[in-house]
């Protein structure tokens, strides 16, 4: 049913009269007989009788007045559900424990008057730039850009935070005392990482840190989750993994976990936010604002990131 139609029935039904009705809703009068007309033959019924004082609303006319209006109605609340600045700011976190939750929880904090819709999608910045692109979500935290796949034009990106890599061990691992250990005491030793996915961002940037430095990564076993990594951490001396700095993590007292920063150089994860350059939300301007504003320690002495991490 064309909502034009519907429209112009009920302002003449207000008007009772075509012509003032043509002149609320700057058409001619011939306009709206040929609207009225239209939406009759859609509906299989008589809406007016024309009378010398205008036109009245017959039987069926009163009857479809009210539903008409609620067609309106309807009509605006959804346009109204995606008009610019009306929906709620969409943004990928990627999970709900790292560094991209916690600026999303500040962002909030300073903004509490924005709505947020927080989605995380599991694969890597190849789905999350194509969700940017099709408007599925107004932005996404990632590390960019992977070897060889550099962002489409129309993607912008800003880095926004380096996130420094911890060592976690078990009360029995040989490093479980350390006040620090460097990248060259970590030889050797085994680092198990089943959540890292072949082909994401962050399988990259291991493989990198692999390369530069002699370790050793193992990404074998199924991914139960974090509950389940500091279970066989804690009860495994011959394991450790790394764990980002501001990952949210909780276990059970008798797990005796260790986080272990690590040096010479301090491995960082690049977190960067990416949009879509013509996405007019206004709250998307404002989240990057806050960002820009928020202490990102981008490219601090005695760190290492990979040579491909997009400068900020």
């Amino acid at each position: 049913m064309d909502l034009d139609t519907v429209r112009t029935f009920v302002a003449a039904a207000d008007a009772g009269q075509f012509q003032e009705a043509a002149a609320e809703l700057a058409v001619t009068q011939q306009a709206v007989s040929k609207r009225i007309a239209t939406l009759e033959r859609t509906l299989g019924v008589r809406l007016f009788t024309r009378t010398a004082r205008g036109a009245e609303l017959t039987i069926d006319g009163q009857a479809f007045l009210p539903h008409a209006r609620e067609l309106l109605r309807v009509a605006e609340r959804a346009t109204a559900s995606v008009r610019t600045g009306r929906r709620p700011l969409r943004v990928d976190v990627i999970n709900s424990r790292g560094a991209a939750t916690g600026l999303m929880r500040g962002f909030h904090r300073a903004h509490p008057e924005i709505d947020l819709d927080v989605v995380m999608l599991l694969d890597g910045v190849e789905t999350a730039v194509a969700a940017v692109r099709s408007g599925a979500i107004d932005a996404s935290f990632r590390a960019v850009a992977m070897p060889g796949r550099p962002l489409p034009e129309d993607i912008e990106s800003v880095r926004v935070l380096d996130e420094p890599l911890q060592l976690l061990t078990g009360p029995a691992h040989a490093l479980a005392g350390a006040r620090s250990v460097t990248l060259a005491q970590l030889a050797g030793h085994r680092i198990w990482m089943p959540g890292i996915v072949p082909g994401t961002e962050w399988a990259a940037y291991y493989d990198d840190l692999v390369a530069e430095f002699g370790l050793t990564i193992e990404a074998t076993g199924p991914n139960f989750g974090s509950d389940a990594l500091l279970d066989t951490v804690a009860d495994t001396p011959a394991l450790a993994t790394f764990m980002s700095e501001q990952t949210r993590l909780v276990w059970p007292a008798g797990h005796g976990l260790r986080r272990i920063p690590v040096t010479g150089p301090t491995p960082v994860y690049p977190h960067s936010l990416l949009w879509h350059r013509d996405n007019p939300h206004p709250a998307l301007t404002t989240l990057r604002a806050h960002l820009a504003a928020t202490p990102a320690r981008h490219d601090a002495a005695g760190t290492w990131v990979p040579d491909w991490v997009l400068p900020r």
